[in-house]
């Protein structure tokens, strides 16, 4: 299978299944799965980064577990579209997960993400140390439901 962007990968999917999005970070990997029918995104876990091999054991598991069509990860591009050395070891992890995998993977812009979660968990008065327990998976959870929203708006009308 091949690492594609949300657009191309729209054709491999089948019907129902859902899609495991991971949100890369350099210590830690959040996780989150949609629904079968692929309306919502939650959040799942947080990965404490280890090793690749390791790293990789445990998304393939949830994958297996979830019964996953797919994967989204969230490709951190800068403001100005172009791509930096984050945006390169993600990149690197999805073709390094292609091989152990025969399942799509999806890249799709993550800008702001982060952020965004970082304000409405916030807003949700969880302290300092909640968030920090929870970023990484919510903002899996927001980037999958990004691309959960545009698969739903790309599809053919029945």
């Amino acid at each position: 299978m091949s690492v594609l962007p949300l657009a191309e990968i729209a054709a491999l999917l089948p019907a129902r299944g859902a899609l495991i999005g991971l949100d890369l970070g350099t210590k830690t990997i959040g996780v989150a799965v949609s629904d079968p029918d692929r309306r919502v995104a939650a959040p799942v876990e947080t990965i404490m980064r280890k090793r690749f091999a390791v790293d990789a054991q445990r998304i393939l598991a949830l994958a297996a577990e979830r019964r996953a069509a797919a994967y989204v990860l969230g490709l951190p591009v800068n403001m100005d579209g172009s791509e930096g050395p984050r945006a390169q070891a993600t990149r690197a992890f999805a073709r390094n997960l292609e091989k152990l995998t025969a399942l799509p993977i999806a890249l799709w812009d993550e800008r702001l993400s982060t952020a965004a979660v970082e304000r409405a968990l916030i807003a949700a008065d969880l302290s300092r140390a909640k968030r920090k327990a929870v970023i990484d998976q919510h903002a899996a959870a927001y980037i999958l439901q990004g691309a959960l929203d545009r698969l739903a708006k790309d599809a053919p009308r029945t």
